[in-house]
């Protein structure tokens, strides 16, 4: 477990400003349930999606995030993750795949989170921004995520990260814009593997 409490590279939760945040959002719970409640709502709410509010620069590390108060869906989850593993709480990254827009090809990936909570195990949520059509809300144990898998091609990957898949942050940090990386977003190919019939 104690991977998914690690500070590194992207999930940088040992530098001040995270460090400071994180005791700020604890202040007052009194349960790792309480904690991840408030780190969640504010990372969906007072961090703001770069390309929901069009804003510039692309952050990558948790503490880029906190700092600019923008990221993609990415960074936003490295904060959470940060925010949480800053007060003890062991967190990681899941992914999703999904269509970019109008439920269809092309792909991307999403990125959100998985927390480990003591009456719940791991719990995955969501911290990406609500708007007028997505709804996520931090509810254990009832998942409500931003989106739905819908169509083919589209996936839930099970495995829990503790750090950022290597296709994430090399787009990111490819990208001087949040237009730049609008139009190369992550994503993974699904290889489908037909049994064979014996």
């Amino acid at each position: 477990m104690q991977t998914y409490l690690e500070s590194s590279t992207y999930i940088d939760w040992k530098t001040p400003n995270v460090l400071a945040k994180a005791r700020q959002l604890a202040q007052g719970c009194d349960s790792d349930y309480g904690i991840a409640h408030a780190c969640f709502l504010f990372v969906r709410d007072q961090i703001k999606h770069s390309m929901d509010f069009k804003l510039n620069p692309v952050t990558i590390k948790a503490s880029e995030a906190l700092e600019k108060g923008t990221g993609f869906c990415y960074a936003k989850s490295h904060l959470l993750a940060a925010l949480l593993r800053a007060n003890g709480i062991p967190a990681g990254l899941c992914y999703q795949r999904l269509t970019v827009k109008d439920d269809k090809p092309p792909f991307c990936l999403h990125g959100l989170n998985a927390v480990l909570l003591k009456d719940y195990g791991w719990y995955r949520m969501d911290a990406r921004g609500n708007r007028s059509d997505i709804h996520a809300e931090f509810s254990p144990p009832i998942e409500q995520l931003a989106y739905p898998i819908l169509i083919e091609g589209e996936a839930d990957f099970a495995p829990i990260w503790a750090t950022p898949m290597q296709e994430v942050t090399t787009s990111m940090e490819a990208a001087s814009t949040y237009l730049e990386l609008s139009k190369n977003l992550p994503d993974i190919e699904i290889i489908q593997r037909e049994q064979a019939s014996l």
